[in-house]
């Protein structure tokens, strides 16, 4: 942007300050959402005692404020200092978190698990925006590969944390553990560096544009709509896996519930730390030879796994259900970086944040806000091995759309 001040000295290591900070800060990010299927069965035995869809509603509650409120936060952190929303969004979801530890009823968790999403709306939308003003694009890939490197550590904690801290004090004391070091890395992201937007994008951007301008700028980009609405499908996908395959595990294989919550997270967050790598290494040399390569690895990868999933789902026996099960995981985090990368490039500077929000909107209002509660929904009626059938199928529609977009280019 003209007249933009110029960087500090020491502005690589202030970018590498904050891809650690943003990381960790994602990590607790999704432990703090995983933490509730870790805790499902235990929630069921409990005096609350809610029922499959009830647990679903936990899940898709947090999810469904986090999708409202994700544009409010879009538009401050495209006009405003967005450390410091950042640690204002921290702060809120680890004192949510930690007050589902307090609850009596299943409206009151309810209640709770909606006020996370308040919280982690501020970092969801502002964290990427920063992130990309302190790397250049080719090596955005890498470094969004790095800060998504947290969804499955993240997750996989969310899983053990909670399955661990639930088998000896019980789960009460799971949701403090979990909401507590929020507390500290609220302070850490206030703190962060606020890079000049588009600092890496040709002379920076022109500016925020209003609202309707913005929302107008990205329903006219074609990319952007294909990106957005393949993300979807691939979250729902992904989300209602993430929320039953613990409970799945436990209750329909028969694992005991450590065996249930730290194996699966186990695979989680194998598959998600080689799966992200590797994704955004592939995807920034891919990227030399077309502009379609994020796209294109995304795509790919997510039609591969879909049928393993499928197979995974389907197989009674543990030596089929855990190698499926580690190469969809594989696959499916392969897209991670990649396709966050895109969402990015593909925008004007000055309204990313904006698209962002409008991308996190699109992908959990038309996703995981509703598979959790969906196959909650039809185990009541027909099983937990039934239900989760449908979880695959919105995999390969995901691929097929990024394949699609690849293929053109507006």
């Amino acid at each position: 942007m003209t007249g933009s001040p110029p960087p500090p000295p020491d502005a690589a290591r202030l970018a590498r300050n904050g891809l650690i900070v943003l990381t960790l800060v994602n990590l607790f990010n999704y432990l703090d959402r995983y933490i509730v299927p870790a805790l499902a069965e235990s929630l069921r035995q409990s005096p609350l005692h809610p029922t499959d869809a009830q647990i679903g509603l936990f899940i898709s509650a947090f999810l469904i404020v986090y999708t409202v409120t994700a544009p409010v936060f879009g538009r401050a952190g495209d006009r405003g200092r967005r450390p410091r929303l950042l640690g204002l969004g921290v702060l809120i979801w680890s004192v949510a978190t930690a007050a589902g530890g307090l609850v009596r009823s299943v409206f009151q968790l309810v209640l709770a698990r909606a006020a996370v999403g308040v919280g982690e709306a501020a970092y969801g939308t502002v964290g990427p925006s920063l992130l990309a003003d302190y790397y250049p694009r080719s090596s955005r890939g890498r470094a969004f590969s790095v800060f998504f490197l947290a969804i499955p550590v993240g997750s996989a904690l969310g899983f053990v944390v909670g399955g661990l801290v639930d088998h000896r004090w019980g789960w009460r004391a799971a949701f403090f553990v979990a909401g507590g070091p929020g507390l500290a890395l609220a302070w850490l992201a206030s703190r962060l560096w606020d890079a000049p937007r588009g600092r890496h994008d040709g002379g920076g951007a022109a500016g925020p544009l209003a609202l309707r301008p913005a929302l107008r700028a990205l329903a006219a980009n074609g990319r952007f709509r294909r990106v957005v609405l393949g993300y979807a499908a691939y979250t729902f996908a992904l989300g209602g896996v993430a929320a039953w395959m613990a409970s799945f595990l436990e209750r329909v294989r028969g694992l005991p519930k450590t065996a249930a919550t730290a194996g699966f997270g186990g695979v989680v967050v194998l598959t998600g730390l080689v799966g992200t790598a590797m994704g955004g290494w592939l995807g920034d040399r891919w990227l030399r030879r077309t502009p379609a390569a994020y796209l294109r690895l995304s795509g790919l990868a997510t039609i591969v796994a879909a049928p393993l999933f499928a197979l995974a789902l389907i197989a009674p026996r543990p030596a089929v259900f855990w190698p499926a099960m580690i190469g969809a995981q594989l696959l499916m985090f392969a897209s991670t970086g990649p396709i966050n990368s895109e969402i990015v490039n593909v925008v004007d500077p000055g309204i990313r944040a904006t698209a962002v929000a409008v991308s996190v909107f699109t992908i959990h209002a038309l996703g995981d806000c509703w598979s959790p509660l969906l196959v909650g929904w039809l185990s009541d009626r027909t099983t937990l091995g039934t239900a989760v059938l449908v979880l695959p199928l919105a995999a390969a529609i995901g691929g097929l759309i990024w394949l699609w977009g690849a293929t053109t280019n507006g």
